[in-house]
């Protein structure tokens, strides 16, 4: 019950997220992602280790986690990118409205996370917008980001899950892991981002683009199994 309370948890530091956001201090809601994406890492590995579904029956803790996710890594992100006013006003609320239809279609997909892998874009807007509004581009540019990142919800391509990639596991790991510092820190930094930091920290996201696509045919096949 502990560790489902800890992933109930998340929707609370999604609402201070929201509240910061409101309030215009977005370092505050930036750092509520990244809570709420420790707290995403850790409870999964939590319920395995305590064989969480078998001793607490009643509560699905997979469906617990994505209702959580979708406030704090669809909701919140949209919210923060609508307040910082990252697209142009005109495009504002279609393309907020892209973000939240297409990632509430992914969560819905009943094949939407496999055993090594998340199929369609995994809705990680939280590390989407963050770049875009610390890297100062432009209104269109980030438009078609964001536009680009919901269309992908609906393209079958798989993303490797990094704590259960069917190789380079350990690699990949070590790597999240220290990304997950670097931007961190990135994060307590801002708005005030070093550029030189920001673009030591895009590697990570090529890397796991790259094993991603390199995967491809063994992810899919593993995920057609499944289905």
């Amino acid at each position: 019950m502990l560790v489902h309370l800890l992933t109930a948890s998340g929707a609370v530091v999604g609402l201070w997220g929201l509240e910061a956001a409101a309030d215009g201090r977005f370092r505050a809601a930036f750092l509520a992602m990244v809570v709420a994406t420790a707290i995403d890492g850790l409870d999964g590995w939590l319920a395995r280790r305590f064989d969480v579904a078998r001793r607490v029956p009643g509560i699905d803790g997979a469906r617990l986690d994505d209702i959580v996710d979708y406030g704090t890594f669809v909701v919140l992100p949209a919210f923060v990118a609508l307040r910082l006013q990252l697209v142009p006003s005109a495009a504002a609320w279609p393309v907020m409205a892209a973000m939240l239809v297409a990632s509430a279609y992914g969560f819905s997909r009943r094949d939407a996370k496999l055993d090594h892998a998340f199929v369609g874009f995994p809705s990680y807007w939280n590390v989407v917008v963050f770049y875009l509004a610390a890297a100062g581009m432009g209104g269109m540019l980030n438009t078609a980001v964001l536009v680009a990142c919901a269309a992908l919800v609906f393209v079958r391509i798989p993303y490797v899950h990094p704590s259960k990639a069917p190789a380079w596991r350990a690699t990949t790991l070590a790597l999240t892991m220290a990304w997950g510092v670097l931007l961190s820190w990135l994060v307590w930094r801002y708005p005030d981002v070093p550029k030189l930091g920001l673009a030591l920290s895009a590697l990570f996201p090529v890397y796991y683009l790259g094993l991603s696509l390199a995967l491809k045919s063994r992810l899919r096949s593993s995920t057609e199994a499944q289905v």
